[in-house]
């Protein structure tokens, strides 16, 4: 989106992601027949260890996931986000993964967020993401960068469809990063920007 070119390595997008799901065949149903990805690989593990299946995502991506008969339950709100964002906290624990971002067309948008919600997938209200103090708006206006709408798997992962409204320019990166006290690394982005 920003133009802005990786000069140190060639990285051509995400090649997989690997989550742990509680039931492959819960996993199958919701990614293949309701989201509609295709199940392009699958992995019986030596041993007995479980399974590793894998979707495609559009653009030579996949999202896989692993089945550990002996995994540990999730835990929301330490392991992944315990609701919604817009409905509840989205906070989750560090080197967790809070959710996965699945780029939609913003033509396609609303359509989408209607046919998840025909197929039975509750979604959070939608999130039209502005640069307000809110940082969000119910409606539609030129100041939204980037439409989203959230729903869960059947393991409680956080899932989203966002669609980007606009392209991003060097005025989007403008905030200096905290550090784990608490206080900004003044001067790490925004002196360099």
């Amino acid at each position: 989106m920003s133009g802005k070119q990786n000069t140190e390595f060639e990285i051509r997008g995400v090649n997989h992601l690997a989550l742990v799901c509680r039931d492959m065949a819960k996993t199958v149903e919701f990614y293949r027949d309701i989201l509609g990805m295709p199940l392009t690989k699958t992995i019986d593990l030596p041993g007995g260890m479980g399974q590793h299946f894998f979707f495609d995502i559009g653009n030579g991506d996949s999202l896989a996931f692993f089945w550990f008969p002996d995994a540990p339950e999730g835990q929301p709100g330490v392991s992944a986000p315990a609701a919604l964002p817009g409905v509840g906290s989205l906070v989750s624990a560090h080197g967790s993964m809070n959710h996965i971002a699945f780029d939609v067309s913003p033509e396609k948008f609303d359509a989408y967020c209607e046919k998840l919600r025909a197929k039975g997938v509750a979604l959070s209200p939608v999130m039209n993401h502005d640069d307000t103090p809110a940082q969000v708006s119910a409606e539609l206006h030129p100041g939204v960068f980037v439409r989203s709408v959230y729903f869960f798997d059947p393991d409680g992962v956080c899932l989203e469809f966002a669609a980007w409204t606009r392209a991003l320019t060097e005025k989007d990166v403008a905030h200096d990063p905290m550090t784990a006290e608490g206080v900004k690394a003044t001067g790490l982005i925004v002196a360099g920007a």
